[in-house]
């Protein structure tokens, strides 16, 4: 089957569940209230698992590494520490907290310094072991972890309840602001990180022949990293942290397209998020009757996949 073939077919599929989550049950005296719960809940999930997809290849692309994603590198974490400080700081019903515009420009700012402060420091250094790295990662994210656990223990329980809606990935508390302010959002990154899917190309073929080839390598990485922080703060605040599910999703789009041209990869990786969302969220909700959540199952499944890899690639 021809790569447009397998992106119609998956497309055909995220179209379909996406209507039978907004049409089903719907009669001519409740369309109103469900249309106006049920679409932006599917537009936050089409959201989040694009900017999950584009985030996760993009940075795997920029560290030559098919292990590393924003979320294992703990991002999700630095989002969920922000949060609390914020509620402990300011407290639950602060603007930080309530107004969704302005809590999610502070974490989209803590998560871009973050980014540049790792990668800035890492590559200064002439880094060039991706274990570290990753080694790196894994234990900020524990630190930050941990901290925002430690922080919850001391709160008012009150306050605790403003941060609990954000620890787990959820897809029936969406905030509708977010949604819609994510979407224009959401185009404009694309739209950029689509432009340079040619740079893309050469850049997977490593740092050297990048720069043999004139691509310049640490301004490149710097927009990348920006660019992918904005989108996993996104979908981080749309939908919570799913920790391992930006990893499984582009392998399998890897191994699905066989390709290392990015124009493929970028939109056939959405495609796969979006499909793995709206079927696996239809699935949970209407045949195991909401007994497990999405999160868990993309958790484990995606937690084995990672070990496996590990495993094959003789990393440990």
């Amino acid at each position: 089957m021809s790569d447009n073939k397998k992106m119609l077919a998956m497309a055909f599929t995220a179209i379909a569940f996406a209507a039978l989550f907004i049409g089903l049950g719907l009669s001519a005296t409740n369309y109103g209230y469900f249309l106006s719960r049920r679409v932006p809940k599917v537009l936050a999930m089409i959201v989040a698992g694009i900017a999950v997809a584009l985030s996760s290849l993009t940075f795997q692309t920029i560290t030559h590494n098919r292990i590393l994603t924003p979320s294992i590198m703990g991002f999700d974490a630095l989002y969920m520490l922000t949060q609390t400080l914020l509620v402990a700081l300011f407290g639950g019903f602060s603007l930080y907290i309530v107004n969704a515009y302005w809590n999610f420009a502070i974490a989209t700012t803590v998560m871009v310094v973050f980014s540049l402060l790792l990668f800035g420091f890492y590559f200064a250094k002439g880094g060039r072991n991706l274990i570290v790295l990753l080694l790196i990662g894994l234990i900020l994210g524990q630190v930050f972890g941990n901290s925002a656990s430690f922080l919850t223990m001391l709160m008012d329980p009150n306050e605790f309840l403003a941060v609990q809606s954000k620890m787990f990935a959820s897809f029936n508390n969406i905030n509708v602001d977010l949604v819609y302010l994510c979407v224009p959002l959401l185009l404009v990154v694309s739209f950029l990180l689509f432009r340079t899917h040619r740079t893309l190309d050469v850049f997977w073929l490593d740092r050297d022949n990048a720069v043999s080839l004139g691509v310049d390598v640490e301004k490149t990485t710097r927009k990348m990293l920006i660019l992918s922080s904005i989108l996993i703060a996104m979908s981080t605040a749309l939908i919570g942290p799913v920790m391992f599910f930006g990893l499984l999703v582009t392998n399998l789009t890897r191994e699905l397209f066989r390709t290392y041209q990015h124009k493929v990869l970028l939109v056939g990786c959405s495609l796969m998020s979006v499909c793995t969302l709206l079927v696996g969220q239809w699935v949970v909700e209407n045949v195991f009757q909401f007994e497990t959540t999405l999160s868990v199952v993309v958790n484990f499944v995606g937690g084995a996949y990672f070990i496996w890899m590990l495993l094959k690639n003789r990393i440990v």
